[in-house]
């Protein structure tokens, strides 16, 4: 069956009716809100990943025409599954013919009779793709196929924004300053493996389920960090790809409201993302916490996130490593000012956070805020080693924190050798230009 991608669902220049844009825009709207739902009641339906997706875009390119000539149906998402279904229901019968001609052709051969079988699903001829009772199961499984591990980290992320949050090759590569042709092959290649291990469509069991969320979150949260900080080109924040991930995360809450993480995960997105208006300039250029305008902060993502965090603290099992992130955030935005903010506690919920998160990134971030709560002189000590196990090495976030610490203790020298390292080694355009200021400063 011929495959689309979304960018491809605009035809120009066919012998049909000319597409409105209003049309477009609905089109685009319904696939980007409903696409996780439609993707997913296909495939259940067909049990193939890939013809759902197939067979989805089709309907979605047949829309564009038809509703440009006829008008919206009432019901878009209800016209989309329909014909996306008849578009399935044609290949099986496409698939049923042929193999009867295949077997028609091995009788004459000789062969013996074959039997075809029946290709349609049996005893759902008049099923209807559109389950109300399963959407949240289908958009859930939907999520744990993307996700699963079978497949690469790379390709967990563009399978993710692909099939569950709707974005085209192309807005995906846009966001990770990746080729288009890459992204491409890599959801391909993840589709053909999702189909050669044979990954079901369905929920994981029970027992397998809350391993397998592991693996959902951190998907998530990568998106949303990239999405946060980019790690190159010339834009520091990427808000249109934090925003998808937010959004695939209220999905994932409202669809697992009694996993603690999945709160602290989204708490998380919505705090630090409330800081979003304040951290750049007009000319795009980095502002620094010190300096951000507190007035500029989304007071309602800041109380999203702190009711998000409380529903985390509520389930009884404890914060996770997201819901102690969280917490940390939520430090912040209670705070009227850096001075102001209770460096003490957050330097306990690194210690937590190291302990059931070990990584060299939260102990700088520890690093960081003991040197607000104690001082400069015992946070270089935490640096340093750090340093001494070379387990950051490559990262400018290292030679960064340490030139900040060596600023603040007079060693100007050492400071501008550290920033301008760090500058070698960022590759995001706008926080270089800031550490090479800082570096030009201290000359």
């Amino acid at each position: 069956m011929a495959r689309a991608h979304r960018s491809a669902l605009m035809p120009q220049g066919t012998d049909g009716p000319p597409i409105t844009e209003s049309v477009r825009r609905v089109v685009e709207a319904v696939w980007r809100i409903e696409s996780a739902r439609i993707v997913g009641a296909l495939a259940r339906y067909t049990r193939d990943f890939e013809l759902a997706e197939d067979v989805a875009q089709e309907a979605v390119a047949e829309a564009l025409l038809v509703w440009s000539r006829d008008g919206l149906p009432a019901d878009p998402v209800g016209w989309l599954l329909a014909t996306a279904r008849r578009r399935a229901i044609d290949g099986f019968r496409r698939r049923s013919a042929l193999d009867e001609r295949y077997a028609v052709l091995a009788g004459t051969l000789g062969e013996g009779e074959a039997s075809s079988g029946a290709a349609v699903p049996q005893g759902r001829s008049d099923e209807l793709p559109w389950d109300p009772d399963r959407i949240d199961d289908d958009v859930l499984a939907l999520m744990f196929v993307a996700c699963h591990p079978v497949l690469s980290p790379e390709a967990r992320v563009a399978l993710t924004l692909r099939a569950v949050g709707g974005l085209t090759s192309e807005e995906i590569a846009r966001a990770f300053l990746a080729p288009v042709p890459t992204v491409q092959a890599r959801i391909t290649r993840a589709k053909k493996t999702i189909a050669a291990a044979r990954v079901p469509f369905e929920l994981p069991p029970a027992e397998e389920r809350r391993e397998r969320l592991v693996g959902v979150l951190g998907v998530l949260y990568v998106i949303f960090t990239e999405g946060s900080t980019a790690t190159a080109g010339e834009s520091l924040l990427r808000t249109d790809l934090a925003h998808e991930a937010i959004r695939l995360a209220r999905v994932l809450a409202a669809l697992l409201p009694d996993e603690p993480e999945v709160h602290g995960l989204l708490a998380l997105f919505e705090l630090t993302s409330a800081r979003f208006p304040a951290r750049t300039g007009p000319d795009g250029e980095p502002v620094l916490l010190e300096d951000q305008d507190r007035k500029l902060w989304d007071r309602s993502a800041i109380r999203r996130g702190l009711a998000a965090i409380g529903r985390a603290s509520t389930l009884g099992r404890g914060l996770g490593p997201y819901g102690l992130q969280a917490a940390i955030a939520a430090c912040h935005a209670s705070a009227p000012s850096v001075s102001e903010t209770d460096w003490e506690r957050i330097v306990l919920l690194y210690e937590a956070l190291g302990r059931v998160a070990p990584s060299p990134v939260v102990e700088l971030n520890r690093a960081v805020a003991v040197a607000m709560a104690h001082g400069p002189g015992q946070a270089l000590a935490m640096v340093d080693e750090l340093v001494a196990t070379d387990r950051l090495s490559g990262s400018h976030l290292l030679p960064s924190v340490r030139g900040e610490l060596l600023i603040r203790l007079g060693r100007t020298t050492e400071a501008r050798t550290e920033l301008e390292l760090a500058a070698r080694l960022c590759r995001n355009a706008r926080e270089r230009s800031v550490l090479l200021r800082k570096a030009a400063a201290l000359s």
